[in-house]
């Protein structure tokens, strides 16, 4: 099953609909992950109607302004296919849609920041990694996009912004990150770029540190290893948006 997939955080739909129509154009990908929508379904813009290449599930903030996801399917990729979004049952404040082709499951996740509640996101973690094992365990192929909102490794993240106990780089969370390798989950990004130690995809927003890549990898595609084996590329597309986060795609089979 040869397609794109991509995953983007656009830290607020509303200031960003037209910066991602104009990617969407561009990139054609054919599964695609938002993260931090900052809207309701009723606050989407109405060019975001206009998405008629995509099968589409927003999934708007259970707060108004706060997290939201959503997960499109371009329709041509699988014109066979009937799609039905789900959420598993940990997700709580719209941080997961998932949906299942031809038994490759897409999931779009948001993990919690962990700076109002650092428990929640533990527990978050936790009931991902159930969660997917018990995928696993169905035969399932898995097909992980969204901002994890840790970075998995000391390398991914910039010397100048290296802290041991500032959330998104701390052991234990790295821990609980860990898990998820066991449901034979691959980071594509990094097995496409093992030795680059400047893979980051968010950027602080101060110092130009976007433009001197001075940056965190909190942003991945992770999957199945039968589907990572056939991986041609996995890329971070810097140069797009005026989110903190930049897209990040993959070409997967």
């Amino acid at each position: 099953m040869a397609m794109k997939v991509a995953t983007w955080n656009v830290n607020g739909i509303r200031a960003r609909h037209e910066q991602l129509l104009a990617w969407l154009a561009e990139e054609r990908p054919d599964v695609v992950c938002l993260q931090e929508l900052k809207a309701s379904v009723e606050q989407l813009p109405e060019a975001l109607t206009a998405l008629h290449d995509y099968a589409t599930c927003w999934h708007g903030g259970a707060v108004k302004g706060y997290a939201g996801v959503s997960l499109h399917v371009r329709k041509a990729a699988f014109a066979t296919w009937t799609p039905k979004f789900t959420h598993p049952a940990f997700d709580h404040e719209c941080r997961a849609v998932e949906v299942d082709i031809e038994g490759t499951v897409f999931s779009s996740l948001y993990v919690p920041n962990g700076g109002k509640d650092f428990g929640a996101k533990l527990a978050f973690y936790e009931s991902l990694i159930a969660h997917v094992g018990r995928l696993h365990a169905a035969g399932k192929r898995l097909v992980l996009l969204g901002d994890f909102n840790v970075a998995r490794e000391e390398r991914d993240v910039h010397p100048s912004q290296r802290k041991a106990d500032m959330i998104g780089q701390r052991p234990d969370e790295r821990a609980k990150y860990s898990p998820l390798r066991v449901a034979g989950l691959v980071d594509v990004h990094r097995a496409m770029h093992p030795d680059d130690e400047r893979l980051f995809t968010w950027w602080p927003m101060w110092k130009a540190a976007r433009e001197r890549n001075l940056g965190w990898r909190l942003d991945y595609v992770l999957a199945s290893e039968a589907l990572a084996a056939e991986a041609k590329g996995c890329e971070v597309r810097r140069a797009i948006g005026t989110s903190d986060h930049a897209p990040v795609v993959a070409e997967l089979g």
